[in-house]
């Protein structure tokens, strides 16, 4: 027999769907990787933008590293963080588009033992909303790579606000929570 669905179960859900989020950590350490062949530290705006969101929103920022966008090197600075067990995720920005030198989702989706597909697909949608069909051309995404959270965000400093305030953000205690469970 199927599930009556009410107001009153619409809104018991919503509450325990809130209960079950708020068991995840409100503060998370996270470390960023700026993935680019010619940004430095001081014109790093994308990694600051996260790091100024992640901060704002209560969350440490453990560390930061910028290196060139070859796959060994991303798959490196990625490895090194998951060496640190206080890191609990780990944010790229940069090398998600689809030119000869963005090689960020393939350094990523190598590691990734669960991917977050709905991640990828959210933020096109989004993205979509705001700069059309070009958003096609991202190839953002997220998974699980040894019980902690990857995120590779574009390097586009409009890109990195739109996905850490509508997904990253309002997810990450939860994320982390499940990811560690």
């Amino acid at each position: 027999m199927g599930r009556i669905v009410t107001r009153a179960t619409r809104y018991n859900d919503a509450v325990s769907d809130a209960e079950h989020k708020a068991r995840g950590p409100q503060s998370v350490r996270c470390f960023i990787v700026t993935v680019s062949d010619t940004r430095t530290a001081s014109t790093d705006r994308s990694g600051d933008t996260i790091a100024d969101l992640l901060t704002a929103a209560g969350h440490v920022v453990a560390g930061r590293a910028i290196v060139k966008d070859e796959p060994e090197l991303v798959r490196g600075a990625i490895e090194r963080q998951l060496a640190h067990p206080d890191v609990q995720v780990i944010v790229t920005t940069g090398g998600t588009g689809i030119t000869s030198r963005d090689t960020t989702y393939e350094a990523v989706t190598a590691l990734l033992q669960k991917r977050l597909d709905g991640f990828g697909e959210l933020f096109r949608m989004l993205s979509y909303e705001q700069i059309g069909s070009a958003a096609m051309m991202s190839r953002a995404c997220a998974g699980l790579v040894a019980g902690r959270i990857v995120i590779a965000l574009p390097g586009s400093e409009a890109a990195v606000r739109l996905a850490m305030e509508k997904l990253v953000i309002p997810e990450l205690g939860h994320l982390v929570q499940q990811a560690s469970g």
